[in-house]
């Protein structure tokens, strides 16, 4: 990989402010760094240099966000952009609209820039699953960037762009920016606008950022907050200055550790990282302390139901007819147009999930496995609950029990890939916002996750600045 120094969103602005280079030469710079290293890296499946300069040339700079680019993941629409969730089955659909987000970073000056690869539909956690090819990690090329965020994710670690818009179903924010070295972040859901996401599991999707520090995710999650009436499930809760909470430190704060998260599963390298992590809260004034959340071994199997069951739903749309891919030669009826459709729209792991979430769903097997898996969603939450009522105010655990596997790595099955999200997937069935930040280690990147009560990003990123200052 070229030698390219990552340059933070507050270092660009301070620069364009200053007039030391103007957005278009910013835009420009970028664009010949992606020319440069994404054919082999595969970040990026598409962008539109001319769009993005025009949008340089005309960016007001007093914006908090003015004359910046903002890479998109390729499930959320940008306007005149294609929008393909890295499917063959979206290969011809253009955005004919803003999704909110990106009108939102429009309006705080933001200049969108470039499609970044996925696993598709967002299925997926090493960025294998992607119609265009698998992206590489831009940290060590022969391993997983991680997913399905894994473009957002390599382009800002490789220095392809200062920042990127990522989804987080269950854990496809965190894990890739723990597998790459950046910070993820993931709000509380309903406070990013979800309208213009196209979605997998609608009750766990959310929106999400990846920055190269905490300031920047702070900064860029600013301007994506708030309400949004096209979004049922948006939230009303008024939104902080997170970037004004950032100074305020953890001291006195009570930091849950739990013994669930300190596993005999995890890496040696994990645990030294965790470990690391806690000491240097610890070492600001933070209180760390054990608790239990006990219902963490089953989230996964109640995550994988509940996902891949609406999944089932909100890809039924998508069946040759009224939305995505058609056979080219029309078969003899509908239902081959459908079948035919789906078999070569669709990719392996999406079609796995869909038959999955099918199953669940269907007569005799929806009260064994989808209604018990609701449940024990609400048992996951209640654990969250109970930890933060007795005082814990941030949760911190590991984000993926090893280091990036390697690319291919053909010794794991679908479910060992599904159990490395045993960490992230309970923030996203309890709806909490969730932070990975890296540990600096002498091998692959590993990152930390702090967790917080619903709507309380400004303390967790309070945390997570201490966490990249101290450890730096």
């Amino acid at each position: 990989m070229l030698p390219f120094p990552r340059t933070t969103l507050t270092d660009l602005r301070r620069k364009l402010l200053d007039h030391e280079l103007s957005s278009a030469e910013l835009v420009q710079q970028y664009a010949q760094r992606m020319q440069q290293v994404n054919p082999a890296l595969k970040a990026f499946i598409s962008w539109d240099t001319e769009r993005a300069l025009l949008s340089a040339r005309q960016a007001d700079l007093s914006l908090p966000l003015g004359g910046l680019p903002i890479a998109v993941k390729d499930n959320i629409c940008c306007l005149g952009e294609p929008a393909r969730c890295a499917s063959r089955m979206l290969e011809n659909f253009v955005a004919p609209y803003d999704a909110t987000a990106i009108a939102k970073l429009r309006i705080a000056g933001a200049i969108p820039f470039g499609r970044t690869n996925m696993d598709e539909f967002a299925m997926g956690s090493t960025g294998e699953n992607s119609a265009f090819g698998p992206t590489l990690n831009p940290i060590d090329e022969n391993c997983v960037p991680g997913g399905s965020s894994s473009g957002s994710a390599a382009a800002v670690a490789a220095g392809i762009i200062p920042a990127a818009l990522g989804s987080d179903t269950g854990g496809s924010v965190r894990q890739p920016a723990s597998h790459c070295g950046v910070v993820g972040l993931k709000p509380t859901y309903g406070r990013i606008s979800r309208y213009g996401l196209v979605a997998f599991a609608s009750s766990l999707d959310q929106i999400g950022t990846i920055t190269t520090c905490v300031q920047d995710a702070a900064l860029l999650l600013q301007a994506l907050c708030g309400y949004d009436p096209l979004d049922s499930t948006s939230s009303k809760q008024p939104v902080p200055d997170f970037s004004a909470e950032l100074s305020r430190g953890v001291q006195g704060m009570r930091i849950g550790l739990p013994k669930e998260y300190v596993s005999s599963g995890n890496a040696p390298e994990v645990q030294t990282a965790l470990y690391s992590a806690a000491k240097a809260l610890e070492s600001q004034g933070a209180d760390i302390c054990e608790i239990s959340l006990p219902h963490t071994e089953a989230a996964v199997a109640s995550y994988y139901i509940i996902a891949c069951a609406e999944a089932s739903s909100n890809l039924a749309r998508y069946d040759g007819v009224r939305y995505g891919y058609r056979v080219e030669h029309s078969p003899d009826n509908t239902g081959d147009i459908y079948a035919r459709s789906r078999t070569l729209g669709f990719g392996d792991e999406v079609k796995r999930r869909i038959i999955l979430g099918t199953y669940v769903l269907s007569g005799g097997y929806y009260e064994a496995y989808y209604a018990r898996a609701q449940r024990v969603r609400a048992l996951v939450a209640r654990d969250f609950n109970q930890a933060f009522s007795s005082r814990i105010q941030l949760i911190l655990g590991p984000v993926a029990p090893t280091p990036a596997p390697k690319l291919q790595a053909q010794d794991m099955t679908p479910l060992q890939v599904y159990l490395a999200d045993i960490y992230t997937v309970p923030a996203n069935l309890a709806g909490l916002p969730a932070i990975s930040v890296p540990v600096p280690q002498a091998s692959l990147p590993i990152g930390v996750q702090l967790l917080a009560p619903h709507y309380e990003e400004a303390r967790m990123l309070r945390g997570a600045e201490v966490l990249e200052k101290t450890l730096a």
